[in-house]
């Protein structure tokens, strides 16, 4: 159940992995880059490289395999590659998903894949709280051989111009950016966040009836006995593992649900209040416009006019 608890939160946040290229190169090289992104990918797919990002207390070796996740950070720095005389600068060519840098090969050069992840305002505020500045996965983690195989398969649709290699290499970014995740979470002792709270298994029953009835009016009592737990107990164990307490979890989780109608759909404001179980419009409006800073309705139209 959580891994279906996931794969909803992700359809919330509007996740969309995103890869800007592989990158060959040949002999000493250095690049940077301005992120303009909330996560930002580097896969270091053969070589080595030392990458070095604001926020960071010292560059970080990466060697094949290595995957890098920067988290609310605004640039980078990679530096590798062997041999005499200065290092040769480039710069990821916008478009160009392969890019050869001194008529490197992408059998036998270093190899680097860049990406991000693209969210909506939502899903950004809540995995910049969650994620660390860096989330490293390595080669020799349990979880790397999926992880190497997305790699792979990216790298083989970004360097072989195949037909249907755009759509190709936006559906395996979105499976990378899943493996990542699996990986940090199974390595990882996560800070409390609604991260943490779906791989509780203590949790998950209550969690589920949320998810599955978010309008009902569920009550503490009731959430405690379906985790098999005492009223303090439970209300204890959410609170330190969610980062708050179980109803205002379940107001969250209504807002993200509100902001996905209210992008997608054409329901009315009356309606949607009714379907997250406000006594109101006003009252589903007050709570929306204290989580997002807007009116439902203005809300709305922002998001249609910039679409």
């Amino acid at each position: 159940m959580m891994v279906d608890q996931l794969s909803e939160v992700f359809d919330l946040l509007d996740v969309r992995g995103q890869v800007s290229g592989a990158f060959a190169v040949r002999g000493r090289w250095i690049t940077r880059s301005v992120i303009a992104s909330p996560l930002k990918l580097t896969v270091m797919v053969r070589g080595r490289c030392w990458l070095s990002a604001d926020g960071l207390d010292a560059p970080i070796e990466m060697e094949a395999g290595d995957v890098a996740v920067l988290t609310g950070r605004s640039w980078l720095r990679a530096e590798g590659g062997t041999g005499d005389g200065p290092p040769e600068e480039f710069a990821p060519e916008p478009g160009h998903y392969a890019l050869r840098v001194g008529g490197a090969d992408f059998a036998v050069d270093d190899v680097i894949l860049g990406g991000h992840v693209e969210l909506n305002q939502a899903g950004a505020a809540l995995l910049t709280q969650t994620l660390p500045p860096l989330t490293l996965i390595r080669s020799c983690d349990a979880a790397a051989p999926a992880l190497r195989a997305c790699v792979n398969r990216l790298v083989e649709e970004v360097t072989a111009e195949r037909m249907g290699a755009a759509f190709a290499v936006r559906q395996h970014a979105q499976l990378l950016i899943l493996e990542v995740l699996r990986a940090y979470l199974s390595q990882a002792e996560l800070p409390p966040g609604w991260l943490r709270a779906l791989t509780d298994d203590r949790l998950r029953p209550a969690l589920t009836l949320m998810h599955r009835e978010p309008g009902r009016r569920w009550g503490l009592e009731e959430l405690a006995r379906a985790a098999a737990m005492s009223r303090t107990s439970f209300a204890v164990r959410f609170r330190s593992v969610a980062g708050v307490p179980p109803l205002t979890y379940l107001n969250s989780w209504r807002m993200l649900l509100a902001q996905r109608a209210l992008r997608d759909d054409d329901v009315r404001i009356g309606a949607l209040a009714v379907q997250l179980g406000y006594t109101s419009e006003s009252a589903f409006s007050t709570a929306f416009k204290r989580e997002t800073g807007e009116a439902p309705l203005r809300y709305r139209h922002r998001l249609r006019q910039a679409s």
